[in-house]
C-alpha cells in the first residue's frame, strides 16, 4: 500500500468515473460505483496484496485457544524496519480503550508550557484490566494534559466452555472486573507520585447504540486526599466487533445494583464476624486489648478492607527465578511512607498492588504484602507478620513455615532472612540459648490470602514466640470460610483483580554505558574544579565489571563468589610500587547527578575522586541490573592507582 500511489490512483479513478457518469446522465454516484470501479481497475487487489499478515489461518475448531492471530504493521515514520505487532483473536471480543486528553487538573493551573527540550514533570496513566497492563505516553504536567492514547483490552471468557463463541452483551455483562486505572506524576527529577486511583466500569458501553461511547471520568486523590478531585479524564469506549444486540441502561444498572448490594451483603456479615471474633479474643486476656492484631488496612482510596485481600498468589513466569531473587526484587522497590500535610502521627496506607507497583515505592506494609503474594506464588508456606521492630516502632515482614518445622523471616525491605530459634523461658540458667539477629520485638498477628491468625500467646515478644500454627492454646484462627468469603478473587466486586508483573522497562547494557558515561564527565569536571586532571584506565574499568557482578549475586541469592579473580586481575593491572583503591555504592535509580552528589557526601570515596599524586588513573564502572516494572539495581564503582611516594 506504501510502495505504490495509492492515493493518486483513487483521484484517477474517481475523476474518470465522474467523467463517465457525466456524459451518460445525471444519476448522483454511490459508494458501490466508486468500488465496482476500483476493483476493475485492479487497485483493490493490488492493496490486498501489499497488507502482510501472519498466521491468519485459523483452524475450525478452538481457534482462539491454540492459535493467535498476529497482524503486522510498519511504522513507516520511525524505522521501515521496524515492526509492530499487534496480537488479535479473531473470535474474541476486544474493548477498545480511546484516553482523549484531560481537564480541571488544577493543581497544574499555573504550570508553564514546557520548552522544547525542557525537562519537566510528566504524567503517565497506568492501565490494568483482566490480566492485560497498558500505558499512556508520558505527558507534560498541565491543567489539560495531552493525552492521546488507545488501548485495545481483550474481554475474555473464563472457565471452559465453548471457545469458538464469541462473547455476546449477556455474557460480557456478567465479567464485573474493572479497568483499574492509576495517574502516575513524575517530577523533572525521576521522582514518582500516585495521583489517582480509578476502578472503571466499562460495561455502560453495552448499550450504546452503535457500540461507541465517549464518557468523563473525575480522579479523585489518594490517602488524606480521597475526597478531593485532581481532575477530569475524556474517555472513549467501543466494542469490537460491534455487538449485533445492545443491552438497555436500565439491564446495566440493574445488574450493577444487584453486585453492589451482593458485595455489601458479604461485607456485613464479614464484618458481624469479625466483631465477634475479637471478643473472644479480648476474653481470652485482657492484655490482648494492646495487641497489634490488624484486621482491616485502608487502602489509597480511603476504603477499609480485610488485610487477607492485599495477599495473593502471584507468579512471575520467567521475570523471576528463585524465591531469594523475588525478594531482591521487592527490595529494590524504594520506600515512603504516605505523604500527609502537617506533622503528627505516622499515616499508615496500605496500596493495591497496581497502585504499588505503578509508583515502584511504598511502605512496609506494601513491600511485606508483595512479597509474600510473590513466595506464595513459589509454593512456600508464607505469612506476612504485624508487629513492631526496634524502639517498638509499628512493622510487617513475611516469614515462612518450613515442612521440618523451620520458620524464616524474611525483611521486604531489604531482603534479609532470619533464621527463627525460640528462647525457652522455662530452661534452667547454664543451658544456652539461642541469640536472635533479626530486629524484630513483637508480633501481634500473621495472615496470607486466606488466614488470619492471632497470637494468643502469654507474650507478644518475637523471641518467645511459638509458630506452631495448629495450636490453639497460642494462635487463634479466623474461619478460612469467612475470610475466603470477601477476600477469594472474585468473591466480591469490590475487590481489586491482581495484576501481571510486567517485564522490565531498563535496557540494562544502555542504561550502563549512559550512566558511565555521565558518571565520567561529572568526575572530569569535579576534577576540573580542583586544578586536578583525569586521565582514565580503560583496562582497569572494565576490571571492576566482575566485582560489580559479583556484589549483585551476594545480594539477590546470597552466595559470595568471584572475589579471588577479581583480586587476582586488579594486582596483575597494578605494577609494582603503585596503590589501588575502590570504592563501591549501590543505588536504586539511574538519576547521574543524585548518585554522584551521594557519592561525594563519602570520604572514602571523596578521597579517590580527589586523589593527588605521581601517575594518577582513574577508573569508574557503571552495571545496571533490570528487573521486573521499573525496579533496577545500579551498583557504580570507583578506584584509582598511583605510584606511591614516600
Amino acid at each position: 500500500m506504501f510502495k505504490m500511489d495509492i492515493h493518486g490512483k483513487i483521484r484517477d479513478v474517481l475523476a474518470e468515473t465522474i467523467r463517465g457518469e457525466g456524459d451518460h446522465g445525471q444519476r448522483p454516484l454511490s459508494e458501490e460505483d466508486f468500488l465496482t470501479a476500483l476493483q476493475r481497475r485492479g487497485i483493490v487487489d493490488d492493496v490486498m496484496k501489499d497488507l502482510n499478515f501472519v498466521n491468519v489461518a485459523v483452524p475450525p475448531k478452538n481457534a482462539d485457544v491454540l492459535i493467535k492471530s498476529s497482524a503486522s504493521f510498519t511504522d513507516r515514520d520511525i524505522n521501515p524496519t521496524q515492526l509492530k505487532t499487534t496480537n488479535i483473536r479473531p473470535l474474541r471480543r476486544y474493548l477498545y480503550l480511546q484516553v482523549l486528553g484531560g481537564r480541571a487538573f488544577l493543581e497544574h493551573l499555573q504550570e508553564p508550557a514546557p520548552l522544547p527540550g525542557q525537562v519537566c514533570s510528566t504524567f503517565t496513566l497506568h492501565l490494568h484490566f483482566r490480566n492485560q497492563r497498558f500505558r499512556t505516553k508520558p505527558v507534560p504536567c498541565a491543567c489539560e494534559p495531552d493525552f492521546q492514547d488507545g488501548f485495545l483490552l481483550e474481554v475474555h471468557r473464563d472457565g471452559p466452555g465453548d471457545a469458538s463463541k464469541m462473547a455476546d452483551a449477556t455474557t460480557m455483562l456478567s465479567i464485573c472486573d474493572p479497568v483499574h486505572m492509576v495517574l502516575i506524576r513524575t517530577d523533572a527529577s525521576g521522582d514518582t507520585v500516585l495521583v489517582s486511583s480509578y476502578f472503571l466500569d466499562w460495561r455502560s458501553v453495552l448499550s450504546a447504540p452503535n457500540g461507541k461511547t465517549a464518557i468523563s471520568v473525575e480522579l479523585l486523590g489518594v490517602g488524606s486526599e480521597c475526597k478531593v478531585s485532581t481532575g477530569v479524564l475524556n474517555l472513549k469506549l467501543e466494542m469490537y466487533p460491534p455487538l449485533s444486540e445492545t443491552l438497555s441502561p436500565e439491564v446495566i444498572s440493574t445488574q450493577q445494583s444487584l453486585e453492589r448490594q451482593k458485595t455489601a451483603e458479604k461485607e456485613r456479615l464479614f464484618l458481624v464476624y469479625a466483631k465477634q471474633w475479637w471478643r473472644e479474643f479480648l476474653e481470652i486476656r485482657p492484655s490482648h486489648q494492646s495487641k497489634l492484631v490488624k484486621i482491616f488496612a485502608q487502602d489509597e482510596n480511603g476504603v477499609n478492607r480485610p488485610v487477607c485481600s492485599y495477599v495473593r498468589v502471584l507468579r512471575a513466569g520467567r521475570l523471576l527465578e528463585s524465591p531469594r531473587q523475588a525478594a531482591r526484587f521487592v527490595s529494590l522497590l524504594a520506600q515512603e511512607r504516605a505523604p500527609v500535610v502537617g506533622g503528627g502521627a505516622r499515616h499508615e496506607q496500605w496500596c493495591n498492588m497496581m497502585a504499588f507497583l505503578c509508583r515502584n515505592k511504598g511502605d512496609c506494609e506494601d513491600h511485606a504484602t508483595l512479597l509474600c503474594s510473590l513466595l506464595l506464588g513459589f509454593g512456600l508456606d508464607a505469612y506476612v507478620c504485624v508487629g513492631t521492630k526496634g524502639k517498638n516502632n509499628p512493622h510487617t515482614w513475611v516469614m515462612t513455615c518450613g515442612n521440618d518445622g523451620t520458620v524464616t523471616f524474611w525483611e521486604s525491605l531489604t531482603a534479609h532472612r532470619y533464621l527463627h530459634q525460640p528462647i525457652d523461658p522455662e530452661a534452667p540458667p547454664l543451658v544456652p540459648q539461642p541469640k536472635p539477629t533479626y530486629p524484630y520485638c513483637t508480633v501481634g498477628c500473621v495472615f496470607n490470602y486466606k488466614t488470619f491468625l492471632a497470637n494468643c500467646q502469654p507474650s507478644d515478644s518475637v523471641e518467645l514466640c511459638v509458630f506452631d500454627f495448629a495450636d490453639s492454646s497460642r494462635w487463634k484462627a479466623m474461619s478460612e470460610e469467612a475470610v475466603r468469603s470477601v477476600c477469594a478473587p472474585g468473591s466480591t466486586s469490590s475487590l481489586p483483580p491482581t495484576p501481571p508483573l510486567c517485564s522490565p522497562s531498563i535496557q540494562s547494557a544502555e542504561a550502563s554505558n549512559q550512566l558511565e558515561l555521565e558518571m565520567r564527565f561529572l568526575l572530569a569536571e569535579h576534577r576540573k574544579d580542583l586544578g586536578l586532571a583525569t586521565v582514565w584506565d580503560d583496562h582497569l574499568c572494565y576490571l571492576l565489571s566482575s566485582a560489580l557482578a559479583a556484589y549483585e549475586l551476594e545480594r539477590s541469592m546470597g552466595v559470595s563468589c568471584g572475589n579471588e579473580e577479581f583480586q587476582d586481575g586488579v594486582r596483575r593491572a597494578v605494577p609494582d610500587g603503585h596503590t589501588f583503591k575502590g570504592f563501591p555504592i549501590h543505588f536504586l535509580h539511574c538519576n547521574a547527578r543524585r548518585a554522584f552528589t551521594t557519592c561525594l557526601r563519602s570520604p572514602f570515596c571523596e578521597e579517590i575522586l580527589c586523589c593527588r599524586g605521581d601517575h594518577v588513573r582513574l577508573a569508574v564502572r557503571v552495571r545496571v541490573f533490570a528487573y521486573p516494572e521499573s525496579a533496577c539495581a545500579v551498583w557504580i564503582m570507583f578506584a584509582c592507582k598511583y605510584r606511591s611516594v614516600l
